[in-house]
């Protein structure tokens, strides 16, 4: 199996900032369509667009390109690919099995970043209180492939990603499908039922919702306060491999590497 670079600490940025607010509680399981994540508008993502398209980020690219060596820093002119597209993660009130919840809930919006040389990452752009900006530069097109294999594979439902263990799924007609092999070693290769899923990340998670001891050491994957895409700057990352600082606004850039399955 191959791994992302700091994967624990990526988890520790956006995963840390999804599941929020609640305690654990009894509910029966899941049963019929999957409630939809909140819908992205054209004005948030007119927004991200600016954010992915200014010359701070433009530049920042341009550095994250050639960190490396493998193009030169002016030779790199990134350019930003398609509309910014939503990206689901693993909803808390599903987790704790609130009535009605999604699977998942949108967390930022990601942008394909392309250099010269054919290089490719993700812009993730998220609402924060200084306004739109990009949060993370993360190697790869993760957000966009499995996008694109989730409507492939069942048209309609909802692709989202369980960022503990990165493991991306598409959701829908009562059924949780996996999309990587990580997702496979968590449901199996014909997936879950809805039901079964939720009482899957239950055990998983439900130790680890705010108030519980867990949460309360602070460890990476535990779960913070706030949302991106809801109006919470994402917190602030501490090392990791491949960091590059985000120019003044102090933020930091994790590379990824995942082998295309």
């Amino acid at each position: 199996m191959t791994q992302r670079a700091a994967t624990a600490v990526a988890a520790a940025v956006l995963a840390a900032t999804a599941l929020l607010g609640l305690a654990p509680r009894a509910a029966a399981a899941p049963a019929g369509p999957v409630p939809q994540p909140q819908a992205v508008t054209a004005e948030n993502r007119a927004a991200a667009a600016r954010a992915a398209t200014s010359p701070d980020t433009l530049a920042t690219l341009s550095r994250f390109f050639a960190r490396e060596g493998k193009v030169s820093l002016t030779a790199a002119r990134p350019r930003i690919e398609g509309e910014a597209i939503p990206v689901n993660h693993l909803s808390p009130e599903f987790v704790a099995g609130r009535a009605g919840a999604p699977v998942a809930r949108l967390e930022f919006l990601a942008s394909k970043a392309v250099s010269s040389d054919g290089q490719r990452a993700a812009l993730w752009t998220a609402r924060t209180e200084a306004g739109w900006q990009v949060v993370n530069i993360a190697t790869g097109d993760d957000e966009f492939r499995y996008a694109q294999l989730g409507a492939a594979k069942l048209p309609g439902g909802t692709v989202f990603r369980e960022p503990q263990i990165d493991a991306w799924y598409v959701a829908g007609s009562g059924r949780v499908l996996p999309l990587d092999e990580d997702a496979v070693r968590a449901v199996g290769a014909g997936g879950t039922t809805l039901g079964a899923y939720r009482t899957r990340v239950a055990e998983a998670y439900g130790d680890k919702l705010p108030g519980s001891p867990y949460a309360e050491r602070g460890a990476a994957g535990g779960y913070a306060e706030g949302s991106a895409v809801a109006g919470t700057p994402v917190a602030a990352l501490t090392g990791g491999a491949g960091a590059l600082a985000l120019g003044a606004a102090g933020l930091l850039l994790l590379r990824r590497r995942r082998a295309v399955a």
